[in-house]
């Protein structure tokens, strides 16, 4: 006697049909993450590629700094080009000592810098004021409840700390202080500089005219190698992967030792 098994057959075929459907999608899954994580894995090597290619070209810049030869780079604020494999980096040397220090600068000349920045006339006598009370705060008797209570009717909840600034950054907490002001101010400010030898400034043509219109624009110093600089390593590489650091450097005039000391490492872009 014959049995009708086409039924079965069919519902056979359906669940093998099934099965590899399920599995087509397991391997296109599998392969779409392996892809994902073949693709993240590039991103992480050209992106260390062009952070090594940065580093390395700011050690060069510091050896080209200290060679005594034809081949010493100046801290002029010239952009010279280098190449490590695909990755383009842009390295610029600026010399510290052409710069403002905060800690340091008059009330007339901060208001003379801000005023060259393209802050207004009551922006930049409320902000170079507040720069000095920063620093100064709590040095008369009776000026710290005042100033406490003048950074809060500004919905700040601190006040001046009464010390020098430790950084840059550290000015974007002083009233009246934007975050599109500072970042006009930051290329012109240090507080590395032991003394306001900025009166020298020449390269810096922002600082040499703020000098100027305070009076405080000296004669060039007879040309020799800076002490004090800082270097801006750009680098690019493929696939838009950027790596932006800064370094402040101290070169040492003895021979014997270590011929410069490293005072701050910054990535100036977001990773």
């Amino acid at each position: 006697m014959m049995r009708d098994v086409g039924p079965a057959r069919g519902f056979a075929l359906l669940i093998v049909l099934w099965t590899l459907a399920l599995l087509a999608l397991l391997g296109a899954q599998v392969l779409g993450t392996a892809r994902q994580d073949a693709r993240r894995a590039r991103n992480l090597l050209d992106a260390a590629q062009v952070e090594a290619a940065a580093d390395g070209a700011i050690e060069r810049a510091i050896y080209r700094l200290l060679d005594r030869t034809n081949r010493h780079w100046s801290p002029d604020g010239t952009t010279r080009t280098l190449w490590t494999g695909q990755v383009r980096i842009a390295v610029r040397i600026d010399d510290e000592a052409d710069k403002i220090n905060p800690n340091l600068a008059s009330v007339p000349l901060l208001q003379a810098l801000l005023l060259q920045v393209g802050a207004d006339q009551a922006t930049a006598a409320t902000v170079a004021a507040s720069i000095i009370e920063w620093r100064l705060a709590g040095g008369a008797p009776g000026q710290g409840k005042s100033i406490l209570a003048r950074y809060a009717a500004a919905g700040l909840a601190y006040a001046p700390s009464g010390a020098p600034f430790a950084s840059i950054d550290e000015l974007a907490q002083v009233i009246g202080m934007t975050p599109e002001l500072l970042a006009q101010l930051r290329p012109h400010l240090t507080v590395f500089t032991d003394e306001d030898s900025a009166a020298m400034a020449h390269n810096d043509i922002v600082v040499a005219q703020a000098l100027r219109a305070v009076g405080q624009l000296e004669a060039p110093a007879n040309e020799g190698f800076a002490e004090l600089v800082s270097i801006r390593a750009d680098a690019r590489g493929p696939d838009h992967t950027h790596y932006l650091a800064r370094a402040v450097i101290r070169t040492n005039a003895r021979p014997e030792g270590r011929r410069y000391d490293v005072l701050e490492y910054e990535r100036l872009n977001a990773p």
